[in-house]
């Protein structure tokens, strides 16, 4: 998507240690408008596939969930929690997973009643790297018995093989922007 790619080659800053810094207008600051665009596109590329649900992960994935949820006939967003809370009651679906900008491991949890069997899922998240917190929702969704209908993402660094591998499984993933090359040294970023 050229408008995500523009706004990364404009306002993104490329870290060391493989980071992409987005957070002017991706997941720390909010581009309501962006997030709009991007939902009407996963609509479009999603057209004519059953979404019941779309499932994303705290905190950035829920934003952009939320607005995207619009363009799949306001399907109800549910995000994974990443802590146990008060809040959390009756039976869940868990799993741990680690943070590739966070660099440590945490658990995900998702209330049982939330995702019922058989339902159609559309995973959303801001970033794609090496795919631990999509595998993660996987493995949810198969505790679940839900039917995973792809994942859609805002930006994925096609160069760390997380896109690839669950491609490899079988998995529809959508990406709308796809870093192939960043420097941080330069401050370049290429796309595919």
């Amino acid at each position: 998507m050229k408008l995500l790619e523009d706004r990364i080659r404009e306002e993104g800053t490329v870290k060391p240690g493989d980071v992409l810094k987005v957070d002017a207008f991706l997941n720390h600051q909010c581009d309501v408008a962006l997030f709009d665009k991007m939902g009407e596109e996963w609509a479009r590329l999603f057209k004519g596939v059953r979404i019941d649900k779309i499932l994303t992960i705290e905190a950035s994935g829920i934003g952009i969930a939320c607005i995207a949820a619009r363009h799949f006939n306001n399907a109800p967003v549910v995000f994974a929690k990443k802590a146990q809370s008060i809040n959390l009651d009756g039976e869940q679906y868990s799993t741990t997973i680690y943070s590739f900008t966070k660099q440590k491991e945490f658990p995900v949890i998702v209330g049982k009643r939330f995702l019922n069997e058989g339902e159609h899922v559309l995973i959303i998240d801001d970033f794609l790297a090496n795919g631990n917190a999509l595998n993660g929702l996987l493995e949810i969704c198969e505790s679940a018995g839900v039917i995973v209908e792809g994942f859609a993402i805002a930006v994925e660094k096609g160069f760390q093989g997380g896109g690839d591998a669950l491609r490899q499984r079988g998995y529809r993933v959508e990406s709308l922007a796809n870093v192939r090359t960043m420097d941080a040294t330069t401050g370049t970023i290429e796309f595919n």
